[in-house]
């Protein structure tokens, strides 16, 4: 019995085609895919890290900077040579891994698209043999629908009947005999070409980013929460207060492998990618890490327009009062959000209001505010405080800085206490961090704060200018019509 119902599950399916591979051609002829893949994020990061470093030289878009080139040369703990060569050593260690993760997988193939697509319409039409008895439990009738719906609409009578289109048939010659084959309907190979082509595709994607960003959130957190970890390896990356375009990749090397080129591997793996595949997440990745870094909030930035997780949210990271928040890297901020370690004090610091005004100039007249660190300050009161509830407490080595160094000041609630905790983290890294990285930023704050109070200043002067010129242009308007406007008055009054 039940391999007579087997039977019927699969009697009348299609046959699949048949199909001879062939080595799939190089993307770009001459350079095999595998080293292609090694190539391709390499030449990502050092072609972006320059055009973000070109406009940087030539000051092409100082009104969306988040810092001032005095505070990259003034706040920054290591020189630019020094973080070319940290990157080139990561590089290297990254494209060695690369070259044997190569070497794990098969040549990429091309010829049997055509078998895979039949492959997915037969499960399509196997899914279909459920809809009779999914009708029968709702109390319907799907063989007799099928029935009085076959003369007119043949394939949503074969879809109601269990797959069972019987009207497609091929006359085939098998051995000699004359008999015939069902075919797929046209909708299924087209529904089957979708999931094949992108729907598949798009899946092992979205299984990549959640798996590189899941494992460089924990981690990440873990070298922040662990004294011994971020002083031993993470403190490196920091040591870059004022981050740009090619110091993304600035690490300490086993931090380096651990977080970027291992977590990349594993994604890449898991989702189940063949080596192109992998080429185009490598480089995606690349390129919003660099993008995260590049120091701009450019408003037609794509990388920056896609996701809150850009280059204004990770600055907050790099600063002395966000240290210990905004973990997710690089594409989402899911984990941030969901375990409460997001940024919750808004944009605190005077340093991103020019380049949030100059944001919002930019937007469509609507009367959505733009943030640089995409945090609302009303959070920071209304948020459950943890896993910060304890990191005010433990700040004992905060009371020995001046309060007048502690700038910005964060808002009273979770932002106050993710500062100190943050602050402390700073005075904990004894070698590259310590109070002089606090009284450093906290002169640069009152500067950018001075700076911004002449300038509003500025305005309201013109605006009182424009207005006191306005003024004088109506009353000399109002004189010289004065007799005019007598004269029609009179006639006005004749009337």
């Amino acid at each position: 019995m039940a391999n007579h119902s087997m039977f019927d599950l699969y009697s009348d399916l299609p046959p699949l085609p048949q199909y001879q591979t062939s080595l799939l051609p190089s993307l770009i002829p001459g350079i095999p895919d595998k080293l292609l893949t090694v190539i391709a994020p390499i030449a990502a990061y050092w072609t972006l890290s320059m055009f973000f470093h070109w406009i940087d030289t030539k000051d092409y878009f100082p009104q969306y900077r988040l810092h001032t080139p005095a505070e990259v040369s003034s706040r920054n703990k290591v020189s630019r040579w020094e973080v070319v060569r940290d990157v080139v050593v990561q590089q290297l260690i990254q494209t060695a891994v690369g070259w044997g993760l190569g070497l794990t997988e098969p040549d990429d193939l091309t010829g049997q698209e055509e078998y895979d697509v039949a492959v997915w319409a037969r499960r399509l039409r196997l899914a279909q043999r459920a809809i009779p008895g999914m009708f029968a439990m709702a109390g319907f009738d799907a063989a007799g629908l099928a029935e009085n719906l076959a003369p007119s609409h043949p394939v949503l009578a074969g879809v109601l009947s269990g797959g069972h289109h019987s009207y497609l048939q091929t006359a085939s010659a098998d051995y000699g005999n004359s008999n015939s084959k069902p075919n797929f309907t046209a909708w299924e190979l087209a529904l089957a070409g979708a999931l094949y082509w992108y729907l598949v595709p798009a899946l092992q994607y979205g299984i990549a980013i959640i798996v590189v960003d899941t494992w460089q959130y924990f981690l990440h957190r873990a070298m922040h929460m662990n004294k011994w970890m971020y002083t031993t390896f993470h403190s490196r990356h920091h040591r870059l207060y004022v981050p740009y375009a090619y110091g993304a990749l600035y690490n300490h090397p086993f931090e380096g492998f651990l977080l970027d080129t291992l977590g990349a591997s594993i994604a890449y793996k898991l989702a189940g990618m063949n080596t192109r595949q992998g080429m185009w997440f490598f480089t995606a990745s690349t390129f919003k890490t660099v993008d995260d870094h590049c120091g701009y909030a450019l408003p037609w930035d794509p990388l920056q327009r896609l996701t809150s997780n850009n280059a204004g949210y990770h600055d907050v990271h790099h600063q002395s009062w966000g240290i210990k928040t905004n973990f997710s890297q690089p594409f989402f901020t899911f984990w941030d959000r969901l375990l409460g370690t997001v940024w919750t004090g808004g944009d605190v610091s005077a340093r991103y209001e020019k380049a949030r005004l100059a944001a919002q100039k930019k937007a469509d007249q609507s009367n959505q505010k733009i943030t640089i660190t995409h945090s609302n300050v009303a959070d920071s009161a209304t948020q459950d405080p943890r896993p910060y509830q304890d990191d005010k407490k433990n700040a004992t080595d905060l009371s020995s800085i001046p309060f007048c160094d502690q700038e910005p000041l964060p808002p009273k609630g979770k932002a106050e206490l993710q500062a100190a905790g943050s602050r402390q983290q700073i005075l904990d890294d004894k070698q590259d961090g310590g109070p002089q990285v606090l009284i450093q930023e906290a002169i640069e704050e009152k500067e950018a704060r001075s700076l911004l109070r002449r300038e509003g200043r500025r305005r309201t002067a013109s605006s009182l200018s424009q207005t006191e010129s306005l003024k004088g242009l109506k009353d000399r308007v109002t004189g010289s019509m004065h007799g005019r406007a007598g004269v029609l008055i009179g006639m006005e009054s004749n009337r």
